[in-house]
């Protein structure tokens, strides 16, 4: 599969899709113009990753900022990794913050409530 990169800005997220690699991270800030057409892509590398998947994946979100039209999509990722959970697939979602930062601390706790994916909180300083 085909790695999917984005470098990040001030108002959009890094993304790494390195199935190859094992490597799955969204980072950063995400508040894009267009939330649709910045998401659409990713959910779409997973849709085809999830007909192929690796032994084992770690997504990581490294998120110290999101708006809430980002949270929606946000969600979706979450929901095609649930799928790959429920496809009796060895799934884990790591879920780093600062270790100061409460809101993302909560906004990951409220996303572990919601989907049935296990996930790990990991507060970084």
């Amino acid at each position: 599969m085909e790695v999917f990169k984005i470098m990040g800005t001030d108002d959009t997220p890094a993304v790494t899709l390195d199935a190859a690699n094992n490597i799955f991270e969204i980072s950063g800030r995400s508040l894009p113009e267009d939330v649709n057409a910045f998401y659409k892509p990713i959910i779409s590398w997973i849709d085809k990753y999830n007909m192929a998947p690796n032994a084992k994946t770690i997504f990581n979100f490294k998120l110290v900022y999101f708006n809430t039209a980002s949270s929606k999509m946000l969600l979706d990722v979450l929901m095609k990794l649930e799928d790959l959970f429920k496809a009796g697939k060895d799934i884990t979602v790591r879920w780093q913050y600062p270790d100061d930062d409460e809101d993302m601390k909560e906004a990951g706790e409220e996303y572990a409530d919601i989907v049935d994916v296990p996930f790990e909180q990991i507060a970084i300083s």
